[in-house]
């Protein structure tokens, strides 16, 4: 039998039977980890929880949007996930030493596998800053596929460096080349050394930057974008000076990349151009 909560007659001075309410949803705790995509129920801020950390006597979370945007807010009730209230907890900290789950270069973290022996072909990078950053980002992928990354010293060397290596079918080679867009000394320079080269056995692939430092997004050092250093300038020093760096000598050059580079965390830190470059390399050298 259906119940009605209006009585059987809308005229009767009869009190009506109470009327049922609905339960207002009660937040549940929920640990801010790592990677959680919450939103703020008061603004509508959605993001995913960057950090915990105490500011001023109080716990806060980060949380960063799609844009790479952040802001801040108090730990505690006042957020939804998935649907549902819930009251933001500190994460729980252990003292034992969690696996990564993920590479820097975001492949699936591979436990107790050893290193493979090194392939016959190889990755060409032209200097230290590039192999550097290769290393940073994809060193895990690239022990565990026996794949070498070797400097080239310029693009310059390239047809002389080919002619010595003799790519095959099965000894590749693959090069990444700075500022390699139409037009460009370096353009020029690949066409050259690809003369003669055996159809599927040498992949050149390049990035539109100046400098393999501009491939790390300008936000990791404070910068809406990288300065423009006007041509007759040395680019590294003139970057350096632009941000109020030491550039006086070539040791100010390697301390500058070193603080660029340690802003480096994972792919995110760079941009797509040079990430979609690095992983066609990878993918040339180690198909059979």
């Amino acid at each position: 039998m259906s119940f009605d909560r209006y009585g059987s007659d809308v005229l009767s001075s009869a009190t009506p039977a109470p009327v049922p309410h609905r339960r207002r949803p009660v937040s549940r705790p929920q640990p801010a980890e790592r990677g959680l995509v919450v939103e703020d129920v008061e603004t509508g801020w959605v993001g995913a929880v960057v950090r915990v950390e105490k500011s001023g006597g109080m716990h806060v979370v980060v949380l960063e949007d799609r844009a790479r945007r952040t802001r801040t807010f108090p730990l505690g009730p006042g957020f939804w996930v998935d649907g549902e209230p819930v009251e933001l907890t500190a994460p729980v900290t252990s003292t034992a030493p969690v696996a990564p789950t993920r590479t820097a270069s975001g492949s699936r973290a591979v436990a107790n596998v050893r290193a493979r022996v090194a392939r016959s072909s190889r990755i060409w990078v032209e200097g230290k800053h590039d192999a550097e950053l290769v290393e940073k980002v994809w060193g895990d992928d690239l022990r565990i596929e026996g794949v070498v990354v070797e400097l080239l010293d310029g693009v310059d060397n390239l047809a002389e460096a080919l002619k010595d290596f003799s790519p095959t079918a099965e000894r590749k080679v693959g090069v990444l080349v700075d500022h390699l867009v139409p037009g460009s000394k370096e353009t020029r320079l690949v066409a050259e050394a690809l003369k003669g080269v055996r159809p599927g056995t040498v992949m050149v692939l390049g990035h539109p930057y100046v400098d393999v430092w501009q491939a790390v997004r300008p936000e990791r050092i404070g910068l809406d974008a990288w300065p423009v250093i006007e041509r007759g300038t040395e680019w590294k020093r003139g970057i350096l000076r632009e941000l109020g760096w030491p550039a006086a000598e070539q040791a100010d050059v390697a301390r500058g990349w070193q603080r660029i580079l340690g802003t480096v965390r994972t792919y995110a830190d760079l941009e797509p151009s040079l990430l979609g470059r690095v992983e066609e390399l990878i993918d040339f050298v180690t198909a059979d």
